[in-house]
């Protein structure tokens, strides 16, 4: 259920209960408050509890913070690279590879092949039946809303309205058919797939290519490098402050859900 207030805000209260006709169940306590937004009912409800939609007001607190009065900087500088002289080795002949072809080796084997593959034959039992008895759902469990009655729970907000979701149980009821007991299938006769053995030549070892690297040939040189290169220093400049004070905002209004006593629901 859901109410027009002054501000244009739409208000649902909403509470969850099972088989009574009051809401008279005792609460240990209001567990901390669960924040809502535009919603018409609380988010995961139980049956059996009730829930009051309350209006929180806004939070404001005064706060000192530093901020620049000043912006600071930088001070740039250019060092220079420094040179020097060291010795490199300078490559004069690319090593290389000279390749040695060695012989494939062979041996005579004997193996057992195939001559006819294995093979089967189906036969064919007939499934059996037998009746069973079953539990079927004539209508499935439901829920409805109604309107609670007499609050009795003290809450931290106005209270709107109060509404307790109802639950129906299931209807079932028995129905008899008939099933397959043992269902039909095929029994399988191997016939066993004929060898026969043969003698070949194969492959004992396979020809392969032996490498025999060359080593590459260098010369030593002497060249020119930098020891540092040119580079910028910067010096920085420290920016100023001042202390300031205002008022913010902690946190917005907003609705929140309490769970909540009342003395009965209505039908």
């Amino acid at each position: 259920m859901s109410i027009l207030t002054k501000s244009g805000a739409i208000v649902a209260v909403a509470a969850l209960a099972v088989g009574f006709s009051g809401c008279t169940q005792q609460i240990a306590g209001v567990k901390s408050p669960t924040r809502a937004g535009a919603g018409l009912y609380p988010p995961n409800p139980k049956a059996g509890e009730c829930y009051a939609k309350v209006l929180m007001p806004a939070r404001y607190e005064t706060k000192t913070e530093k901020v620049i009065a000043s912006e600071g900087g930088q001070k740039l500088s250019v060092v220079p690279a420094k040179y020097g002289y060291k010795t490199e080795k300078r490559l004069v002949r690319e090593g290389s590879e000279k390749l040695v072809t060695i012989p494939a080796t062979y041996k005579t084997v004997s193996e057992k092949i195939m001559v006819s593959p294995a093979s089967e034959r189906l036969i064919t039992v007939p499934a059996t039946y037998k009746t069973v008895s079953e539990r079927v759902m004539v209508s499935p469990a439901s829920t409805s809303w109604r309107k609670g009655k007499g609050l009795q729970t003290k809450v931290s907000g106005r209270v709107t309205d109060i509404n307790c979701l109802v639950e129906t149980p299931a209807k079932y009821k028995t129905v008899t058919r008939r099933v397959v007991a043992t269902p039909a299938t095929t029994r399988r006769v191997v016939i066993p797939a004929q060898y026969k053995t043969v003698t070949r030549r194969v492959v004992a070892t396979p020809a392969t290519v032996k490498r025999i690297p060359i080593p590459a040939q260098y010369s030593t040189v002497k060249v020119k490098t930098i020891v540092s290169p040119a580079r910028t220093v910067s010096t920085p400049i420290a920016p100023k402050y001042q202390t300031v004070t205002k008022r913010v905002k902690v946190s917005n209004s907003y609705f929140t859900w309490q769970r909540v006593r009342c003395s009965s629901v209505s039908h």
